[in-house]
């Protein structure tokens, strides 16, 4: 495999796996274009490299810069807006589960909160409904507890022998 060919396969593969972390495939595979860039590259260029089109590009582009991973940039010489993606990987790792956090999980740990503070009237219907919803809540809220926990620690001895448990 030569180097365009291995790209291709990253960008495709990363589109694929888009949807793993709340985004479309498009968004994905502008994101893995320009994560393994080694400089600043146009929308011009990123429409051109996808084959897709300028709002498509420009639509998806705002939401990378909204989700915090995906930055502007200005190159010396030229007027066009140029495009860079977050390199470090820790840091992007971080950034995703944030908003991840922010955009999907908060909002459900909401909702099963309301959930499962109805008044209990006894009947086993609604008792089912309390207790399950509370064990989901309690559950989600862990998770989304410990996630933060281990995105938001430095790279040290903690997350090293973590990221060894999980392997």
């Amino acid at each position: 495999m030569n180097y365009t060919e291995a790209k291709k396969e990253f960008i495709d593969t990363w589109g694929s796996l888009g949807s793993l972390w709340g985004i479309n495939k498009t968004m994905a595979q502008i994101h893995a274009l320009l994560f393994v860039s080694p400089d600043p590259l146009s929308m011009e260029e990123i429409m051109e490299e996808l084959g897709i089109s300028r709002g498509n590009t420009s639509m998806n582009l705002r939401q990378l810069i909204d989700w915090g991973i995906v930055f502007k940039t200005s190159v010396s010489g030229e007027r066009k807006e140029y495009f860079r993606s977050e390199k470090n990987v820790q840091e992007l790792a971080r950034t995703v589960a944030k908003e991840r956090s922010r955009r999907e999980i908060k909002p459900t740990l909401r909702v099963l909160k309301q959930v499962c503070s109805i008044e209990d009237d006894g009947s086993r219907k609604t008792q089912e409904l309390i207790t399950k919803t509370k064990e989901l809540y309690d559950l989600a809220d862990t998770a989304d507890t410990m996630m933060n926990k281990i995105v938001n620690q430095e790279q040290n001895w903690i997350t090293k022998t973590l990221v060894k448990l999980l392997k």
